[in-house]
């Protein structure tokens, strides 16, 4: 059947059991979020009515119910004449027993409409008991260097769901655009979330987009964009990035910015890449304004983790900053990289008082962690197994590994080469357990995010070329007991492709074939940044 991520255990059984006009759902309490995704989707596939009923119909029932002897978000699904039963130990783990069933039943059961009349929809009988590795299976979107609308943003939840990954990682600022509606601060987004130009390519690319590109999400925007990811049990962690990659920040409210070093008014939203040398000012107007726009957020996305950032700050206007070095002075801090600390801890203080947690990049290691952080460790595993061995919960997403904008074969064909190869088999064989790490320590490893940044992917084609199929290496990755790297049964994940392929054609996934680039997903003659040889395993 081809199931992707492959489940703990499954047990074949002789017959099938099919789906009639007559077959409902009958959901207990808590799955009736499930049961109107079911009805919605299979629904909408077969052509049945799926009904709510209490009891077996003449064609059977599939029943949902949550079992607290089962873990969250484990869950037992079983086949047998009289119908499907799915019991999970949480809302959860019903909603990902439904996945599986959405699997079981073919790959246009995930289509939108039904092909014709007559087909008969069938399920083996078959018991699956399966739970996930990690609770934090994440995919980073960033939406700052293209903006996705919020059409788009909804279909990748939907892809998402489809492989059992529970945590969307939306990057929401940066240089290149701001994108959140903030109502106090409204040129945030009336300055802040458009550009001029955009280069296209790598930023060492002579080549330009000459027109405006931008967007934002308005506060309604993201309240349906949560209330959609919630009712497919996947968490929305924003990022709002600070102290650094905030240019558009300051392009909107020049005062945030280092105004005694450059003159900030005279700063655009930024329309290259790269590293950003124009970073927040250290002062309390700054602090001020961004306890402003966490408040608004804080009541849109109900998140435990709230993502700051904190990656690729560069501290040379600090240094030149009269401002800056009377803050390094008065706090007692030793140099700029504890002034940045100092920014952390400060926003790690106020999300802590009002119940959340910060996450931020790595670089919040650097002039010491904030108490209550974690850490998403990007620059390889180095960072995540500090923090690990200070007792400090991670997120493994070393670029290295599991950054998907990355290429994904070598040679001219490849769209606009992005750093290392990472071919599907590289991405499958991903650890995020290092060995460095005891028992007690792995326990701070909360679980992976592959992350895409979309400086190169200028569509929602292009996200879906860059994305899959490795995303779906991934979910495996994140969900599945898989043994050690090298032991893992790759040919046996192609052989499952080969229906998840379907799957995807079925979703509309504009995905990277195994055999290469179709000609419409090349982009001939626009410069990347290939670089050669393997990752280094830092």
């Amino acid at each position: 059947m081809g199931l992707v991520p492959a489940p703990r255990q499954v047990a074949w059984g002789s017959g099938s059991f099919v789906l009639g006009d007559g077959t409902g759902i009958a959901a207990g309490e808590g799955t009736r979020d499930t049961a109107r995704w079911l009805r919605a989707t299979l629904g909408a596939a077969t052509g049945l009515e799926l009904p709510p009923q209490d009891a077996g119909g003449p064609d059977g029932v599939i029943r949902l119910r949550v079992d607290p002897a089962l873990d969250a978000e484990a869950y037992r699904l079983s086949v047998t004449a009289d119908g499907v039963d799915i019991a999970g130990g949480a809302p959860a783990g019903v909603f990902w027993g439904a996945q599986t069933l959405r699997q079981l039943l073919g790959p246009d059961a995930y289509r939108r409409a039904p092909l014709g009349p007559g087909r008969v929809w069938t399920l083996p009988y078959v018991t699956v008991d399966d739970a996930p590795r990690f609770r934090w299976r994440g995919t980073m979107l960033d939406v700052s260097r293209h903006f996705m609308p919020k059409d788009g943003v909804l279909r990748y939840l939907d892809l998402l769901a489809a492989h059992k990954l529970n945590v969307f990682h939306f990057h929401l600022t940066d240089d290149q655009g701001w994108r959140v509606e903030i109502k106090r601060y409204p040129k945030l987004t009336e300055t802040g979330s458009w550009r001029a130009r955009t280069k296209f390519g790598h930023r060492a690319s002579p080549l330009w987009e000459d027109k405006p590109h931008g967007g934002f999400y308005t506060q309604d925007d993201i309240r349906e964009i949560v209330a959609y990811a919630h009712a497919r049990h996947i968490a929305v962690v924003p990022e709002i990035d600070l102290p650094g990659h905030s240019q558009a920040a300051i392009a909107a409210y020049p005062e945030l910015g280092n105004s005694d070093v450059i003159d900030t008014t005279s700063l655009p939203v930024w329309d290259t890449w790269g590293v950003n040398p124009n970073v927040l000012a250290p002062t309390d107007n700054t602090l001020r304004f961004y306890e402003g726009v966490f408040e608004e957020l804080l009541d849109l996305f109900p998140s435990t983790f709230i993502h700051v950032g904190g990656d690729e700050c560069p501290k040379d206007q600090w240094k030149q900053s009269p401002t800056a070095q009377a803050r390094i002075k008065e706090l007692g801090l030793a140099d700029e990289d504890e002034l940045q600390s100092w920014f952390i801890r400060h926003f790690d203080t106020w999300l802590s008082e009002r119940g959340r947690r910060l996450v931020g990049w790595d670089e919040i290691l650097e002039g010491g962690l904030a108490p209550g952080a974690a850490v998403s460790s990007w620059r390889g595993y180095r960072g995540g197994i500090t923090a690990a061995k200070a007792g400090h919960d991670v997120v493994m997403c070393p670029e290295q590994q599991v950054y998907l904008d990355h290429r994904q074969a070598p040679g001219e064909d490849e769209p606009v080469p992005i750093g290392y190869v990472r071919t599907l088999e590289d991405v499958y064989r991903f650890e995020p357990v290092p060995p460095q790490l005891t028992e007690d320590e792995a326990r701070h490893v909360l679980g992976t995010q592959a992350n895409l940044w979309t400086e190169v992917m200028e569509s929602a084609q292009r996200v879906d070329y860059q994305a899959f199929p490795r995303l779906s290496a991934f979910s495996e990755v994140a969900w599945s007991e898989l043994p050690a790297p090298r032991a893992r049964d790759f040919a046996d994940f192609e052989r499952r492709m080969t229906v998840h392929y379907r799957r995807l054609d079925a979703l509309g996934v504009d995905y990277r074939p195994p055999g290469g680039p179709l000609p419409w997903q090349r982009r001939p003659g626009v410069l990347g940044r290939p670089i050669e040889g393997a990752p280094p395993n830092v």
